[in-house]
């Protein structure tokens, strides 16, 4: 009577202990067959098991049966450094509603028109060069939560494709993965921001792009006001345009509530930074902080003077430097002393530089 079965490290933990610790295709085939009703959840992860492989074929022949027992959650992880072949069975699973899919590749068939039912999607696959995502997302339209990550880098996912999804809340991307052309300049990320309006949560991993601006720095109308929560990642806070583009996607979001920001770090030296109109900037709703991997630079300063004075409802900071880098105990003092001036007593501030 099982609707959901879970096959993840666990599971392969507890075989590779017993008599059957390469009979795992066996088992879980077994285990399928018996059961007699519906199966609505199904996860296969294999994480960090050097001792089980998975063969696609097996693999499809679990998803073909699945397509007929109204599987709804199905999740695909296969971490061993291969990517898994996946036939187009996984297309005929119509109901589902969530799907997460983990070093495989990723190639809907010219005639698949989406998954009318999906809310939630997590792709970190390989994407095939004639991939038209495109289509794909126009076939989801109740699609709500957007994980994509092409790790091949073949740059098939287009800021564009994804503005289509006009009902997502949440939204996680890495923008090294997207076309060139469109990450040279920021402007577009905007642009994308713009044409999501129910937009809750939103994560950029910067990469190792480099955003470009084709003229003059320039202020930005968008406001994306149902947004509550912002993280952005592996950011160059020692470039002032990439600087720049945090300061006006904080600004952005008039009822963000929580901002993690996590700075990356190159052998060029920092810019200048940018000079800041605090005054018109706006009142923001923040009420918690978390800066990572800060080296003390005056663009860093520059970006934790701004919150508060911008954000009267702030409760709480948390500050964190590069772990990779020796710093002096003299240094340490003065970076906290120069941080602690800009807060009020009222605000709980936690930094850590050891």
């Amino acid at each position: 009577m099982l609707t959901q079965l879970v096959f993840d490290e666990n599971f392969f933990n507890y075989l590779s202990k017993t008599k059957a610790k390469d009979n795992h295709v066996g088992i879980i085939s077994r285990i399928l067959l018996h059961i007699r009703g519906a199966i609505t959840k199904f996860v296969l992860s294999i994480d960090d098991c050097d001792y089980t492989v998975l063969n696609a074929e097996d693999v499809n022949n679990w998803i073909l049966f699945l397509s007929r027992k109204g599987i709804n959650d199905l999740t695909l992880q296969n971490i061993d450094g291969t990517i898994l072949e996946l036939s187009t069975h996984i297309f005929s699973c119509l109901e589902l509603k969530h799907l997460r899919l983990c070093d495989c590749c990723f190639r809907p068939p010219p005639s698949f028109h989406g998954f009318p039912n999906l809310l939630s999607l997590e792709l970190i696959v390989k994407f095939e060069e004639n991939t038209q995502l495109g289509e794909f997302f126009s076939g989801c339209p109740l699609l709500e939560n957007l994980t994509i990550d092409d790790i091949c880098d073949v740059g098939k996912v287009k800021l564009v494709e994804i503005a289509k999804l006009r009902n997502l809340k949440v939204l996680s991307f890495l923008l090294s993965d997207l076309e060139k052309t469109m990450i040279t300049n920021f402007s577009a990320i905007f642009e994308l921001l713009g044409s999501l309006p129910k937009l809750q949560e939103l994560n950029l991993d910067f990469g190792n792009c480099t955003l470009k601006d084709g003229g003059a720095k320039k202020r930005f109308s968008t406001a994306v006001p149902c947004l509550k929560a912002l993280k952005l990642t592996r950011m160059y806070l020692n470039n002032d345009m990439e600087l720049f583009c945090a300061f006006e996607l904080i600004g952005s979001f008039p009822n963000l509530q929580t901002l993690e920001i996590a700075a990356a770090h190159s052998n060029s030296d920092a810019g200048p930074p940018p000079q800041v109109d605090y005054n018109t900037m706006g009142l923001l709703q923040l009420r918690s902080v978390r800066i990572e991997c800060l080296k003390g630079l005056e663009n860093e300063v520059c970006l934790i003077k701004y919150l508060p004075g911008s954000t009267p409802f702030l409760k709480k900071i948390v500050i964190r430097h590069y772990l990779f880098i020796a710093i002096s105990s003299d240094e340490k003092l003065m970076f906290a002393r120069k941080l602690l001036n800009l807060y009020r007593a009222s605000l709980v501030v936690k930094i850590d530089l050891f």
